[in-house]
């Protein structure tokens, strides 16, 4: 890990979690129904055997595209809300994506261009996107086949949410703009100005959209996206306290990858 930064702000060894209550943090899914499940399942267990006093759940975006099983992933998340309030679900911009091609369809979308196929045929479309006609016929056939109960949990997904000194988004914070004042795109979309910054920010942030082989654990940030569809990991951020842990999932099962001191 690098060395603090010099301004102001809050560190990831010395961020904590508010008293009493556990935090998982589960990166871009991209359709891995198989991985997310297996996630869930282990962190049941891990909450189960130790039962801490509260706990949340959070996810942060890209839950559609290039995986075999988008619209499984979107069920057992509205199933998981419906069951119980401490889980919680971030957008992320291929989230978003989905709504935008279904409002606006182009084959120059997000949507059409980065996986939206694998999307489309887990509810049955067939979909080409390489002309604007096609496109146009694909947004018709997927609005007949994706549930209404879909699009709305799509169009209400939060874009942040904020526990003890951390902060959960999908891409990223824009530094030197407090929190409560970032853009929501930014917290979708941002790369570059986020990532390359050494700046300690008000909370850690924790998110995922750039895919990295492994987490990557920063003073200031903790990328969670390690493209589950390709490489088959699933990681995950555990807080409890001062006590941070990265979890990853495969098809062999859970490992833990990295705990703080």
């Amino acid at each position: 890990m690098a060395e603090p930064a010099g301004a102001q702000g809050v560190h990831l060894l010395d961020a904590a979690g508010p008293e009493g209550l556990r935090i998982y943090a589960i990166g871009d899914v991209h359709g891995r129904l198989d991985l997310l499940r297996a996630m869930h399942e282990a962190i049941r267990d891990e909450i189960e055997t130790v039962r801490p006093a509260d706990w949340r759940i959070v996810h942060i975006g890209d839950y559609i595209d290039r995986g075999p099983d988008s619209k499984g992933v979107i069920d057992f998340l509205i199933e998981a809300l419906r069951r119980d309030a401490r889980y919680i679900a971030l957008a992320g911009n291929h989230d978003a994506g989905l709504l935008e091609f279904l409002a606006e369809p182009s084959p120059q979308t997000l949507f059409a261009g980065h996986g939206g196929r694998q999307t489309a045929l887990s509810y049955g479309v067939d979909a080409d996107f390489s002309s604007p006609a096609l496109a146009q016929d694909a947004a018709a056939k997927l609005r007949a086949a994706i549930p209404r109960e879909h699009i709305d949990f799509l169009a209400g997904l939060r874009r942040s949410a904020t526990f003890g000194d951390f902060f959960f988004c999908h891409a990223g914070v824009r530094p030197g703009v407090p929190l409560a004042h970032q853009d929501p795109q930014d917290l979708i979309w941002i790369r570059k100005p986020f990532l390359d910054s050494p700046l300690l920010h008000e909370k850690v942030i924790v998110h995922g959209h750039t895919p990295a082989n492994e987490p990557e654990i920063m003073p200031n940030r903790v990328n969670l996206d390690t493209a589950a569809f390709t490489t088959g990991v699933l990681s995950a951020l555990s807080i409890e306290g001062t006590r941070k842990r990265i979890l990853q999932m495969n098809a062999e099962g859970q490992r833990d990858a990295w705990t703080t001191p």
